[in-house]
């Protein structure tokens, strides 16, 4: 009985944390405050990584828009673009801005799934279809991109609300109004006459 109780007594660690006794058998005990501490690195680590990713995103698309430009026939479309390439070009800053505050590099991470989106409208450019159809599915394309960032800055700023930068939620907030407008601006052309375009002169 007594060997019994002492490898007991080897196995049974116990953690003392205000003033009572916690019993961690066949496991490892991790402090409250340490435990707490390596969640909300861990946490910063993920926003850094998601925000690199959006950053690639944008660089990425800035390159890809003014071949969108070239190939829309709709002038309203092309300004669309345009408008949206201005305006990407200050996402990206605010995101710089944003890596500023957090002392982090910009660079390191690569969004695939941005360059995934991008070489489906370039399949679509290379294609040859009638300039009205092209119109409509560069709409598609971008409204796939649209999505995709509306998801990614909708995400980053609710974590940046949960962690208490609010400063930084502000800014992701302002790129994710823009993303939704933009979204908004391309339904409004969809709808008021360019697919009817295409439809007419199928």
């Amino acid at each position: 009985m007594g060997g019994f109780l002492r490898r007991e007594n080897r196995l049974q660690l116990l953690l003392q944390d205000g003033g009572q006794a916690i019993p961690a058998i066949g496991r490892t005990i991790i402090h409250p405050t340490r435990k707490a501490l390596m969640s909300e690195q861990a946490l910063k680590e993920l926003f850094i990584k998601e925000l690199q990713d959006t950053y690639s995103s944008e660089t990425q698309i800035i390159e890809a828009l003014p071949a969108m430009v070239e190939a829309a026939s709709s002038p309203q479309l092309k300004q669309a673009f345009e408008t949206h390439l201005r305006e990407t070009d200050g996402q990206v800053k605010r995101l710089e801005q944003i890596f500023q505050i957090l002392q982090a590099d910009p660079g390191g991470n690569t969004c695939e799934a941005t360059q995934g989106l991008i070489e489906e409208a370039e399949e679509i450019i290379g294609e040859g279809l009638p300039a009205e159809v092209l119109d409509v599915a560069l709409i598609m394309a971008a409204q796939k991109v649209e999505h995709y960032e509306i998801a990614s800055y909708g995400s980053l700023r609710t974590l940046a609300e949960t962690c208490g930068m609010t400063d930084i939620a502000r800014l992701l907030e302002q790129t994710l109004e823009e993303e939704k407008a933009t979204d908004q601006k391309l339904n409004q052309l969809a709808e008021g006459d360019i697919n009817m375009r295409a439809f007419r002169a199928a």
